[in-house]
């Protein structure tokens, strides 16, 4: 009754506000898979402007510095929204909005952590006129630390590189929590002063560590008044001690620790007709438009993901996983992955000046090397595929077609592939942008559904899994006068591989789908007073492994002004929940997320209060966050794992241009 109450008091608001707000500028939601945001950094190629603007490998499409601030998680945090953690900043994490993995090919399987991980995919290669440097720090209650850095620069015309650093620090409430993550990425382009030749070099080292305490022993502990000090419940692991703590040397008795690394290197040789272009009286720019181009990508990565706990209780182990041992050994897991990647594409452009119209086909062939505690395990694989893609994005920015296919021809993973279609349309401004998109995945379990060893026993050894099959319907829209997002997504899912346990890898054999809506929306009163609302509803058909929330929703209240000229000011409040539902539970030595049917979660909204503002370049954030602690018990994110108390949060996001 209490969650069908707080259901109504929000449809009540919404109707209510609805009724009375006009509509004003939207913001996309950050979990929804994309945002709408106010550029203030792109401007025309004069010499007094500045210019940055930035690419993704493989995407002919320009984008720019978001400097909005009215969404936390987006602007600074950069981590979406929707997504859920064990209770402390950095540690593992996933999203309640459900995002099944669909990429074809070899996969170790360890992703808890992803969302902090720096990767090829989500590097930027930049454009500025100017050199360009952001930093952000922030510092929270409990110790809590986090630096952001960065600094682009062209040194010519034709060299541009760019430099990023990443820390999360934070030692949490809980005992045995601690969390600290270092990533580092350097991305670099060049192209030759004829503009045949270009290369793009992207590089990256993310050192993730996460304290892993087991959960606490009892959620009885939350309303006891001989707990309020959080740091005294008892939890599973990590010994009585919990370890020692400064910003700069952590030492975590049990923990996940992630380490990979890896450098890829794109270079691509064009033929076709360049011109000289005239600006003004004392500028000439040269164009060259290719029709043809040979493409090469070289990628090496070394991933190491380890589980070490160095004060072990016995007890726990052998109840939960059904290891047997002397009490104090050294419990460890050591899963070392190398791969070694060539790719060649063969890229035709059909329309003279358009780079967003071409035909790809191409090859690659990957070797991969796998080592392990048991050293009889250690394995040695190739993998064979073959790829193509058309893209077609109109000069008019109206009509945006792709279409990709990969299928892996030989090799461990033979047999796997990925197919994708995506048609959008740009209408006008009443009308907005509609999109349609279909994708189908055929994929290898991931390695660790396979094989998962310790130094003290395999928990898992599993060849029998097929390959599973997981196919989307997407049909989404986005509208700036009316300023909403909406995504309606419908998965398929065929032989879905999950954890029901601890350590119990399983496959589900029959077929079952997932309806998703994601919607976004921005209402305002008048130019200051705004309401951001975030709705996602999730249904699973038939029966299934898979446990979600039927609604998760997100709303901001703020207040918006320019004070003074240069003073922008946003305030105000920010709710978060989801119905109850039997949320997944974690399996600290494998570092996965799995299904459980017997402990449902039912929280009371999160409430944070907030207040960001900016002066020109100078960005400060000031936030109350979990001030529903001072009314109930710590919410649940898992079973026995609770969230943070209320934590006190400042921090800073300044730029700089040379």
């Amino acid at each position: 009754m209490r969650h069908l109450g707080i259901i109504i008091f929000l449809t009540l608001c919404s109707h209510t506000l609805l009724a009375q707000f006009n509509s004003g500028r939207f913001s996309g939601m950050s979990g929804g898979g994309g945002t709408m945001t106010r550029d203030t950094s792109k401007h025309d190629h004069e010499p007094d402007t500045l210019t940055i603007r930035y690419r993704f490998l493989g995407e002919p499409t320009d984008f720019t510095i978001d400097s909005s601030m009215n969404d936390w998680y987006r602007s600074y945090l950069q981590v979406p929204a929707s997504y859920v953690t064990l209770g402390n900043s950095g540690a593992a994490a996933r999203n309640i909005i459900y995002t099944p993995r669909m990429t074809a090919g070899f996969d170790a399987g360890f992703h808890a952590y992803d969302v902090y991980r720096f990767t090829h995919d989500n590097a930027r290669f930049f454009y500025t006129n100017r050199p360009y440097t952001e930093l952000g720090y922030l510092i929270g209650s409990m110790q809590e630390q986090l630096i952001n850095a960065q600094h682009t620069q062209n040194r010519t015309e034709r060299f541009n590189f760019n430099f990023e650093y990443r820390k999360v620090s934070a030692p949490g409430y809980f005992k045995n929590q601690n969390t600290d993550h270092n990533a580092v990425r350097l991305t670099a382009r060049f192209n030759t002063k004829n503009k045949r030749y270009h290369a793009f070099v992207s590089f990256y080292n993310n050192k993730i560590t996460g304290g892993e305490n087991g959960g606490i022993v009892n959620d009885s502990f939350l309303s006891s008044p001989d707990y309020k000090r959080r740091r005294i419940i008892p939890v599973f692991l990590g010994g009585a001690g919990g370890g020692s703590f400064s910003y700069f040397n952590n030492k975590i008795p049990t923990k996940t620790a992630y380490k990979e690394a890896s450098i890829r290197l794109l270079h691509h040789y064009d033929w076709g007709k360049g011109d000289t272009i005239h600006i003004n009286d004392t500028t000439d720019y040269w164009q060259y438009d290719p029709f043809f181009r040979v493409q090469h990508t070289l990628t090496y990565t070394s991933s190491r993901y380890e589980f070490i706990d160095e004060q072990t209780d016995t007890a726990y182990y052998t109840n939960a996983y059904g290891l047997v041992f002397p009490e104090g050994d050294t419990l460890r897991s050591n899963h070392y992955w190398r791969t070694i990647s060539n790719d060649l594409s063969l890229i035709q452009f059909p329309l003279r000046g358009n780079q967003a119209h071409f035909i790809s086909v191409g090859a690659r062939f990957d070797n991969t090397i796998g080592e392990f505690l048991d050293t009889s395990r250690n394995i040695t694989f190739q993998n064979l595929s073959i790829h193509g893609e058309y893209r077609n994005k109109t000069k008019n920015q109206k009509w945006d077609l792709s279409a990709k296919g990969e299928l892996y021809l030989a090799g461990e993973n033979a047999g796997d592939y990925a197919v994708s279609g995506v048609l959008s349309r740009y209408f006008n401004p009443t009308l907005g942008n509609v999109s349609l998109m279909f994708r189908n995945v055929n994929r290898e379990p991931s390695y660790v559904y396979r094989y998962f060893g310790t130094n003290q026993g395999t928990l898992v050894s599993n060849d029998d899994l097929g390959k599973e099959n997981i196919t989307q319907f997407q049909f989404a829209a986005n509208n700036d006068r009316l300023q909403y997002r909406l995504a309606a997504n419908y998965f398929i899912f065929n032989k879905l591989n999950y954890f029901a346990g601890f350590k119990d890898a399983q496959q589900f054999s029959s077929l079952f789908n997932l309806l998703q809506v994601v919607f976004s929306k921005r209402f305002s009163a008048n130019q200051h007073l705004h309401w951001y609302a975030d709705i996602a509803f999730q249904q699973v058909h038939g029966n299934s492994p898979l446990q979600l929330p039927t609604i998760w929703t997100r709303h901001r209240f703020t207040y918006e002004d320019v004070l003074y000229k240069n003073l922008n000011l946003v305030m105000g409040l920010e709710g978060s929940y989801n119905t109850d539902y039997n949320a997944d539970n974690y399996s600290p030595i494998l570092g996965q997320f799995f299904t459980q049917n017997t402990e449902r979660i039912s929280n009371y909204p999160d409430v944070h209060a907030f207040v960001h503002f900016r002066i020109k370049s100078f960005n400060a954030f000031v936030r109350g966050e979990n001030l529903n602690a001072f009314l109930w018990d710590n919410n649940l994110s898992a079973p026995l794992y609770p969230r943070n108390n209320f934590a006190f949060r400042v921090g800073i996001r300044w730029w700089f241009v040379n």
